[in-house]
């Protein structure tokens, strides 16, 4: 059989990553595959993700964005469990924004439910790879042997070849198409809790951010952007800005229309940092505000209210809810309002590009690497391979950073300035000119017929992150309707869902958990609403409202299973200690929620003592499928309720006059160290398909808290934040 050395040049060829499968496409008679990289003839690279050295050292390849998810830990050490590798000699590595490494979007908490399975299948060919050529050196058959921890053994000898003594011979072998995958017994650190590869520079501020990157002859840039979306520049006075010593110069950078595009403005340059920022302070500009000039949240609020208090766009139907509520004994209704939100991550947008000789070199912390290469290509006219997307660590994302805008903005002051610059976005810049999370209405009605709800409606009104893309939408689209809407789990004969308009006059952008956030805090308030009508306990209620187990039909792999909904929410009561007597002041509330194809149900323990409400404890059960890293799951979830509750607590961007009032923490505030409750997580053991983990933990988080408040207190709240004004006075 003839052997064939395959470089890493040609698997870039031949081998991609499709939808989270594997293709590869191996000619082991070309001639190509015969070809070497220089220098690197004492590596063993079977495919993009694997580089084994032979001193053992292993090299691995993470295609997701690192903000401090664990990604890069989870889906390397999915390869090595494969490969049967030893933790402690591995390296990981960032990949570039290259479309041989596929999908990399690190968004939608898709990283391990898409591509898990070819990490797997990636570890594996490696293995056999190792294995083929330890059993043609000891001249036997490859079932005689057996990895683990570096090693290929020999079943009847006990003999141990080392992986790095292996590296050279190992190029020989051709890749196997099927490798052979291990079983969940085999699994070393799969399902375990494994330590990220990146803690200890964390802790010694080693890694690299967006704003540590420096380039010879590098200048930093600050925008100042008008205040109102989409506002003009029509005049500007710099004269105060260039003495601030550093400053360079202020140009004009016009407005990129793209639903990514910059939004134009006035940028200082300056040889550093500080001066950038300074002399944008310091710049005296006058704006065309535009036709958004107009917005008032405030105002917005009562019009989209008014819209889902009025017939609206069906989008779902089931039975015949006229006739159900025409029948009923009783009928209970609620509306629910939500703000804007934005993102706020610590680390605001920041980017730095160098455009030169042709070429385009970025280095940022982006979410959508891919996304990001493809729009400077567009926005300079160059082709795509001569855009290169250098990955930073993110210091946070939250879905602001899938989104390249501040990319392009530096961009196009390199291009300008021919020369590299660093873009740098202070807190206000971030929190004023950001894409945001959608103000919304919600109006639920249901009905009763012998203590049993019989009929649902669900209206929903909010602006659709459509509107970023076409300009003129008035209405959600589909899957923002199926982020908790018209898949909610509850077995009722007759229902209803509609959407009412509500066109866009800030940009909006998805935001961790999305729609799911709206849909979820009206549905869980309702539905506690709906068992204090009916005299019932809360837990009862919902499990009857959940009703029987079934499966609902699905185009994918992924089902909503209601046993799976049910069992959660039995263990986040039993954890809870549901039912037991609280103190005076003290309640419990319960959410649950199916999102990202996973089931989390919370507890939440409040205390209300002297009108100042406290949350005690939270207890969060979740079945996300398979885990590949137990610590990244509970550190995903405790972070979620931190997040939900700065939400509930804080979460408010108003408008007026098109402009939005916040500017910085004091007033758009996060949760403090001495507001975080006690967390309790527990993971449903399952082998099944991986499911999402970033943003499940969120949208149950607030109406846990705003339904343990009713019990607490009997005060019920439709709106948040909680504490935006004195609402246990």
């Amino acid at each position: 059989m003839k052997q064939s050395k395959i470089s890493r040049r040609y698997f870039i060829k031949n081998v991609s990553l499709l939808s989270g499968g594997l293709i590869l496409a191996c000619d082991t008679g070309s001639n190509e595959i015969k070809e070497t990289l220089k220098n690197d003839t004492d590596v063993f690279s079977p495919n993009l993700f694997v580089e084994l050295k032979s001193n053992g050292d292993l090299i691995l390849t993470a295609s997701r964005s690192e903000m401090g998810q664990g990604v890069r830990t989870s889906l390397t050490s999915v390869i090595a469990d494969e490969m049967d590798a030893d933790w402690s000699r591995v390296t990981v590595v960032q990949a570039p924004g290259d479309d041989a490494y596929g999908n990399q979007n690190t968004d939608g908490s898709r990283s391990i439910r898409t591509i898990y399975q070819p990490m797997r299948e990636m570890g594996a060919m490696a293995r056999g790879m190792l294995v083929s050529a330890a059993a043609k050196q000891w001249g036997i058959a490859e079932n005689v042997c057996k990895t683990e921890q570096h090693y290929v053994i020999r079943t009847d000898t006990d003999e141990r070849l080392f992986y790095g003594d292996l590296a050279v011979s190992a190029r020989m072998e051709t890749p196997p198409l099927k490798p052979r995958l291990k079983s969940p017994e085999e699994f070393v650190y799969i399902g375990k809790g494994l330590k990220s590869v990146d803690v200890s520079d964390f802790v010694r501020g080693k890694n690299k951010y967006g704003l540590d990157i420096k380039i010879q002859d590098m200048v930093y840039a600050c925008i100042k952007r008008c205040p109102v979306t989409f506002g003009s520049l029509d005049s500007f006075d710099s004269s105060a800005s260039l003495k601030v010593k550093g400053v360079i110069s202020a140009r004009q950078i016009d407005r990129i229309k793209k639903p990514f595009g910059a939004l134009g403005g006035v940028a200082v340059i300056a040889s550093n940092t500080w001066a950038a920022i300074e002399g944008q302070k310091r710049l005296k500009v006058s704006w065309n505000a535009g036709e958004n000039e107009s917005y008032s949240s405030d105002r917005y609020m009562d019009k989209i209210t008014a819209n889902v208090h009025k017939k609206a766009k069906l989008i779902k139907k089931e039975g015949n809810l006229q006739s159900a509520f025409r029948d009923a004994d009783r009928i209970v209704e609620a509306t629910y309002k939500l703000p804007h939100l934005v993102h706020a991550p610590m680390e605001a947008p920041n980017a730095t590009a160098h455009v030169h000789d042709g070429i385009c070199e970025v280095w940022a912390p982006v979410q959508a690497p891919q996304v990001t290469r493809k729009e400077v290509s567009d926005f300079l006219g160059i082709d795509l391979d001569k855009v290169s997307i250098n990955v930073t660590f993110l210091g946070g994302g939250f879905g602001r950073k899938s989104k390249p805008d501040f990319v392009l903005e530096a961009v196009a002051l390199s291009k300008m300035e021919q020369k590299p610059v660093q873009v740098i976005w202070t807190r206000e810049d971030d929190i004023q000119n950001s894409y945001y999370h959608a103000i919304s209405a919600q109006y639920m009605k249901a009905s009763f017929k012998d203590n049993s709800v019989t009929g649902w409606l669900h209206r929903t009104a909010y602006p659709s992150i459509a509107s970023t893309f076409l300009p003129g939408i008035t209405h959600g689209v589909g899957v923002e309707f199926r982020q908790g809407m018209i898949n909610m789990p509850y077995e009722i004969a007759h229902s209803r869902f509609e959407n009412g308009e509500a066109e866009a006059h800030v940009r909006i952008g998805w935001l961790r958990s999305v729609y799911n956030i709206i849909h979820g805090f009206s549905i869980n308030v309702f539905a506690d609403e709906l068992a204090v009508a009916s005299g019932k306990d809360p837990l009862d209620f919902r499990l009857e409202l959940i009703g029987s187990d079934r499966v609902y039909p699905s185009d994918n792999e992924y089902q909503l299973d209601t046993a799976k909904l049910k069992n959660v929410l039995r263990i986040a009561a039993k954890n809870a200690g549901w039912g037991k007597d609280l103190p005076e002041g003290h309640g419990m509330g319960i959410a649950i929620h199916y999102s990202f194809y996973t089931y989390v149900a919370s507890i939440v323990e409040v205390s209300v003592i002297n009108n100042k409400l406290k949350v005690i404890n939270v207890f969060t059960a979740v079945d996300c499928g398979t885990v590949v890293n137990t610590d990244t799951v509970k550190s995903q979830l405790e972070g979620a309720v931190i997040f939900g509750m700065s939400l509930a607590f804080y979460g408010d961007i108003s408008v007026e006059d098109g402009a939005v009032k916040q500017s910085n923490f004091h007033d758009y505030q996060m949760l403090r160290i001495h507001e975080a409750p006690l967390i309790d997580i527990e993971i449903v053991n399952s082998d099944e398909l991986p499911t999402g983990i970033g943003e499940p933990g969120v949208p149950v988080i607030a109406p846990a808290i705003v339904n343990a408040v009713y019990n607490a207190t009997g005060k019920r709240f439709r709106s948040l934040p909680l504490k935006a004004e004195d609402k246990f006075q």
